[in-house]
């Protein structure tokens, strides 16, 4: 790919991008990751490879209007309506098509082709660890999500059986099953380093949500009893 192809794709991106969580530095880290899970790999397409990374997530803006919208399949087909428009072959276009539909984490449709599991391994690379955490944050911040729920026992839950979307419900449901979830060799070995830390985060956000209902909520409860609170 030459460096004035790589513009013009990435100028397409970059007028794409609108959320915060899935901004353009979300877009670079993973085509970095994609370079180094592919070079472990054999045979890879790096045209196709490096345009599916750049519009993976043209789709988002869609989705984040529609939640209902899914921004694999609207992305997959702007980026390839984009490509044709532009010059390139149906078979290029069809072909990163595909890598950026089958990107997002759903059994349903999987990726097939070398370079459309590369892009869902370097996906997934900026979706676990502290990173993902961290854009999580970001993320449930933006539409409106609560850090967690309350369960019946009036402590903050941990997430586990929740219906309500909440950073522990999300962190349960879906980002700690991710790390089971990469194709590639070198997408497992770079995912297995970084799931001790998210999970020590985990365990310790939650500890420190918890402790103020468990230590000073009965304290309040005694003095509006009429009970003593200090020596």
């Amino acid at each position: 790919m030459t460096g004035e192809t790589f513009e013009l794709i990435n100028g397409y991106m970059l007028s794409q991008m609108e959320d915060a969580a899935h901004d353009r530095e979300h877009i670079y880290r993973v085509l970095y990751n994609a370079m180094d899970i592919a070079s472990y790999e054999k045979g890879v397409d790096f045209d196709v490879l490096i345009a599916a990374c750049l519009l993976h997530d043209v789709g988002r803006r869609e989705q984040f209007a529609d939640p209902g919208v899914c921004h694999a399949r609207v992305g997959a087909e702007k980026a390839y309506d984009f490509l044709k428009s532009h010059g390139f072959s149906e078979e290029f276009a069809a072909h990163v098509r595909d890598c950026v539909r089958t990107h997002r984490f759903r059994r349903a449709q999987p990726p097939e082709s070398t370079e459309a599991k590369i892009l869902f391994d370097a996906d997934k690379l900026d979706a676990v660890g502290t990173m993902g955490i961290a854009r999580t944050l970001n993320y449930k911040g933006r539409v409106g999500d609560p850090l967690y729920n309350m369960g019946p026992d009036g402590i903050p839950s941990d997430g586990v059986g929740d219906t309500v979307n909440s950073f522990f419900h999300e962190y349960k449901f879906k980002m700690e099953r991710l790390y089971e979830g990469f194709y590639t060799k070198r997408g497992r070995e770079l995912a297995a380093t970084r799931k001790k830390a998210a999970e020590e985060f985990y365990f310790a956000l939650l500890a420190e949500c918890r402790e103020p209902y468990l230590n000073g909520r009965p304290l309040l409860d005694k003095l509006l009893d009429g009970g003593e609170t200090h020596g």
